[in-house]
């Protein structure tokens, strides 16, 4: 059975705990976020996995944070999990937690709909553990993972798909040339396309870019002009049929990124792209493209991971606005602003922009702006 969500009384200034490593996803104007770790209260540099029984959830309309507590059967704490939110349920899979990596799916139902749509989720590399059995892909060993009796892990370009009708689990029979192993690298679905840009095999940050063809899957390498340099741990997310949104990461030198870039699928082109967060680099962070044309960054770290210092996990959300705002959300943004003089006239309003205005209004209210 999967865990359902508990509800509980909402709190003024509700919001998630600084972290890395943790999940989003989105449905709808929905944001979920789970799991991650962040520093140890205590002195020294010691990680504490974020509660397993929490899923944070941003309402993009409103801006405005929730906490609900899951119930029922669950795993563990855990950090660099893939994600997804299909009609109303989030599907975990895979992380790491303090007794190694895992290769169980979690589902939490995270609204009701009256019907579901199957599809096939489509997992591609990582790092881990070597395989059990015959697989399709590479698998190159980690020559620093084995201390002890650890087995020691690596990594793979294995392509997997899970049937969520079946419950099944499957590879396809590919061709082209595959990307070689990685971890840390970000994907992005556009069209039947799956694009893969970047992340980390044995010390090189990469910065090449694929897509597989997911109805003949076949492999496509892309070289487009001057794009972004080598990096793993950044976000890749699709914002429009045509584009797809590339932020942060870490390079092969160690230097946390704030840069952002937009790649035109139709153009084969990179272009960087200007916004007001510079002064935020990140890393390990997630990346979700909302209704309203816009992609929200959160959490991740600031500095250096691997080094001696203190890690900076962050709990800020950062917006970047890359579509143009609709005209409601325009409107909406004028009648707040100017919220004195029109609000006597709200009451005219349709009742569902009514009740967006007012959970707005309680959000300005109670940050005192």
């Amino acid at each position: 059975h999967s865990p359902l969500l508990a509800e509980l009384p909402p709190f003024e200034l509700e919001q998630p705990a600084e972290r890395s490593g943790h999940i989003a996803a989105v449905d709808g104007h929905y944001m979920y976020v789970w799991g991650g770790y962040k520093n140890s209260q205590t002195t020294g540099f010691f990680d504490l996995y974020l509660p397993r029984n929490e899923i944070w959830i941003y309402n993009m309309e409103t801006e405005r944070w929730k906490k609900q507590m899951t119930v029922g059967n669950l795993h563990t704490s855990m950090s660099g999990s893939c994600g997804v939110c299909v009609d109303g349920v989030l599907y975990l899979f895979g992380g790491h937690h303090a007794r190694g990596n895992t290769d169980r799916v979690r589902i939490y139902r995270v609204c009701m709909y009256n019907g579901l749509c199957y599809v096939l989720l489509v997992f591609f590399g990582g790092y881990g553990y070597m395989a059990q059995g015959a697989h399709r892909g590479t698998f190159e060993y980690d020559e620093t993972s084995f201390m002890g009796d650890n087995p020691g892990r690596g990594w793979n370009n294995h392509i997997h798909i899970l049937d969520l009708e079946k419950s099944t689990w499957s590879q396809p029979v590919t061709k082209g040339n595959a990307p070689s192993p990685r971890a840390a690298h970000a994907c992005a679905k556009v069209g039947n396309r799956g694009y893969v840009f970047g992340g980390r095999y044995r010390d090189y940050r990469l910065n090449d870019m694929y897509y597989i063809d997911m109805d003949s899957w076949e492999w496509h390498e892309i070289v487009p002009q001057q794009g972004p340099v080598g990096r793993s741990w950044h976000s890749l997310t699709p914002v429009s049929p045509d584009h797809i949104f590339l932020f942060g990461g870490f390079t092969t030198s160690r230097e946390t990124l704030s840069d952002a870039w937009l790649y035109c699928v139709s153009k084969n082109e990179w272009q960087q792209f200007k916004h007001n967060h510079t002064e935020s680099p990140r890393l390990w962070h997630t990346a979700c493209s909302g209704p309203g044309g816009e992609v929200f960054v959160f959490g991740g770290c600031a500095n250096n991971l691997l080094s001696h210092q203190r890690a900076a996990h962050s709990k800020e959300l950062l917006v970047f606005t890359v579509q143009p705002k609709s005209l409601v959300r325009f409107c909406m943004e004028a009648a707040l602003q100017h919220r004195e003089l029109l609000s006597g006239s709200w009451d005219c309003l349709p009742k569902h922009l009514l009740h967006t205005l007012r959970q707005r209004m309680g959000g300005i209210n109670a940050l005192g702006s």
